[in-house]
């Protein structure tokens, strides 16, 4: 298959389906305001959905949850990784679950989120 190059903007154009990868490179821009690294990076991600609708429209379904439960940003987040999966060609549908189970723990993040951090 072919790799999105990453320096050109992310976006789905309509001569192809929505594919959990576009997805996922929409996640990927999402950030928890407090720690500069994406929501897929930290391990915020836990289920993504895609469900196909009539006309070739697709329906998103992502359950994620945050790093602590009182963050304040949780809403912000939510919000913006809605829009964002929104914004892609072809969704017409995205909701966006915030869950607390599993509780987030940092061994959950990716190997470049802990890097990032410091940590592991």
């Amino acid at each position: 298959g072919k790799t999105p190059n990453s320096a050109a903007p992310v976006a789905s154009t309509s001569d192809g389906p929505i594919t959990e990868e576009l997805v996922w490179d929409q996640l990927r821009q999402v950030f928890d305001p407090e720690i500069p690294i994406n929501v897929v990076d930290l391990g915020l991600i836990y289920d993504l959905q895609l469900e196909p609708l009539p006309q070739g429209q697709t329906s998103v379904l992502v359950q994620m949850t945050l790093t602590a439960q009182g963050c304040g940003m949780g809403p912000t987040i939510a919000r913006d990784a809605q829009q964002r999966i929104l914004s892609l060609t072809g969704v017409t549908r995205a909701e966006v679950r915030v869950v607390w189970d599993p509780p987030w723990h940092p061994e959950m993040m990716s190997a470049e989120g802990k890097k990032r951090l410091g940590v592991g």
